[in-house]
């Protein structure tokens, strides 16, 4: 792949990762602060917030590591506003939106993520790019978004059209669309 391939995926992924947030930020508008908190399951531990701050950690973990070189998705802050606050959640979230695309600086750095293993001594330290931990990114999500529509659905609330759907998957649809189309002419 030529360096300006590699760009174009690059900016692509950064805008996959910036729709995901922008259709989450509109699930946001959406909600009063008494949903957002609204407890789920048999033991009460989920909620929309706690998914969403989760989110959020996760794009802060990356926007923090990518400059140094390491990117440790565990030691996160947890800030408990962010899963209380549906505003306070909406404005970090437009920063990230804001601040994805200063990644390119780092496009090409090499970058290790730090993995706990369960029942080991130390983390595992995997060499990674900014491009697959934006990949990941977007799957990561993706996934959380389509549980939160679940939740948000629950509560009676719309959602963003295609919300919780992985960009591959809306690719497909599209393809399967126009052989639809094609076919029936």
């Amino acid at each position: 792949m030529s360096e300006r391939q590699e760009t174009s995926c690059f900016d692509c992924l950064i805008e996959e990762n910036r729709l995901a947030l922008s259709q989450l930020q509109e699930l946001l508008e959406r909600l009063v602060p008494h949903d957002y908190r609204h407890a789920f399951g048999p033991t009460g531990r989920q909620s929309l917030g706690k998914h969403v701050r989760h989110i959020i950690e996760h794009y802060d973990a990356l926007l923090a590591g990518a400059g140094v070189g390491s990117i440790d998705y565990e030691t996160r802050q947890r800030d408990e506003r962010l899963e209380a606050e549906p505003a306070a959640a909406a404005v970090r979230i437009a920063e990230i939106s804001t601040a994805l695309p200063r990644l390119g600086t780092y496009r090409t750095a090499t970058l290790r993520v730090r993995y706990p293993v369960e029942g080991a001594r130390s983390s595992l330290s995997l060499a990674t790019s900014l491009t697959r931990e934006l990949a990941f990114l977007t799957s990561h999500t993706v996934h959380h978004m389509a549980l939160l529509g679940l939740m948000a659905e629950s509560l009676g609330v719309a959602q963003p059209e295609h919300f919780g759907v992985h960009p591959s998957t809306l690719r497909h649809w599209r393809r399967n669309a126009m052989g639809s189309l094609a076919v029936a002419h």
